[in-house]
């Protein structure tokens, strides 16, 4: 079954008749690696983002168009529902969102709701005048016959919230099928486009633009300032609508730990600030409280990191250990959700090392980046 490019649905009309009428335009682009720009020459001139910005600026004028980079590497959506306030709603109005998770979110569905019908709902909220448009990259896992199930799974969400959908992965599966193209001499890890594939994602992008924002077309009038913020029942109740991050400062008890930063140190898929907590010995413990259907924490593992573990309201700790093989090369930020609850409460939560470490690890630290909600 041939699989559309374009699924226009509602179109970007809002965005069409801001540009229309001459006003500023704050473009933001939230997903993984891709979006930030990875496997590029240079990702802030030679990646699908930078060179849609480029088309973007070049026609509405480059003093008209602000682009917003929110990518960062090793992402999904549920992790990208919680860096929206912070990454994007706090550089000001938006008036396009671009979602890029198609590749990152895993095998699990109702996780993958959570995360992509959380960023809609979100953005429904904090920028009710702004249209959305999902974007799905290729991996192998999205080059497979008929609708591939991530991107099956965002499309449940785009076609609730009539979002348009530009399906990068279907035009590359496409080209390979009429033997113009080669994956992997698009993207020698065969995830990753270099320079020629991010060119081939960004030409898929100019072509939807330029039918979505075709100024011979008539506009639709735009929803009453009244309706721009109602949204439909989810589908999944416990969606990442009104998740966040914050700094782990924030938290009730930090016995044990210190502040610290990641100056000097390897550091990957993360382009903000390091500053977090580091427990100084076994004795360290970190408790904090949220509302919401679940808590979180993100970790800054790398060389150094040892297991930690957590109790939920009390409960008994249980341990867990993220060390893989990318932590012995540098720091990175990895987001761990705690189970969740049936219904949104109170939810207290208590966080140590435990002194271990795997074999690997040339320590058994804990730094604690950002604390989790949603």
């Amino acid at each position: 079954m041939a699989i559309s490019l374009f699924q226009r649905r509602a179109g970007l009309q809002r965005f069409k008749r801001r540009a229309e009428a001459g006003l500023p335009l704050a473009v933001a682009f939230l997903g993984g690696s891709i979006t930030e720009g990875a496997g590029a020459s240079d990702g802030d001139k030679a990646s699908w983002r930078a060179l849609t910005g480029e088309y973007l600026a070049a026609r509405f004028g480059a003093g008209r168009v602000c682009l917003i980079n929110a990518g960062v590497g090793g992402t999904d959506s549920s992790f990208g529902a919680a860096r929206l306030q912070e990454h994007v709603w706090s550089t000001g109005p938006i008036d396009l969102l671009f979602v890029e998770f198609a590749v990152n979110d895993g095998e699990d569905r109702a996780e993958s709701l959570r995360g992509m019908e959380g960023i809609v709902r979100q953005a429904r909220r904090h920028a009710p005048t702004a249209d959305i448009c999902f974007v799905y990259t290729a991996a192998d896992k999205n080059l497979t016959p008929g609708i591939p199930f991530n991107i099956a799974v965002h499309e449940e969400v785009a076609a609730h919230y009539a979002i348009p959908s530009v399906n990068f992965a279907a035009g590359v599966r496409a080209a390979i099928d009429a033997a113009e193209a080669d994956w992997g001499a698009l993207a020698g890890d065969l995830v990753h486009p270099n320079d020629e594939g991010h060119a081939l994602y960004a030409g898929f992008m100019r072509s939807y633009l330029k039918e979505a924002l075709d100024a011979s077309l008539p506009s639709s009038d735009p929803p009453e300032e009244g309706q721009q913020s109602s949204l439909p029942a989810p589908l999944e109740e416990s969606n990442c609508e009104f998740a966040g991050m914050a700094a782990p400062d924030e938290a009730d008890d930090t016995r044990g730990f210190s502040r610290d930063t990641l100056e000097g140190l390897p550091l990957m898929n993360w382009r903000y600030d390091t500053s977090h907590l580091r427990a100084l010995s076994e004795d360290a413990a970190l408790s904090f409280t949220v509302d919401g259907w679940r808590a979180g924490i993100v970790l800054l593992c790398g060389p150094d990191t040892g297991s930690f573990e957590y109790s939920v309201d009390g409960g008994a700790f249980k341990e867990v250990d993220l060390f893989d093989e990318w932590c012995e090369l540098a720091y990175r930020p990895i987001p761990f959700w705690l189970p969740g609850r049936e219904r949104p409460g109170r939810i207290a939560v208590t966080v140590r090392p435990t002194g271990r470490a795997d074999p690997r690890s040339k320590g058994a630290g804990l730094r604690i980046l950002k604390l989790l909600s949603c």
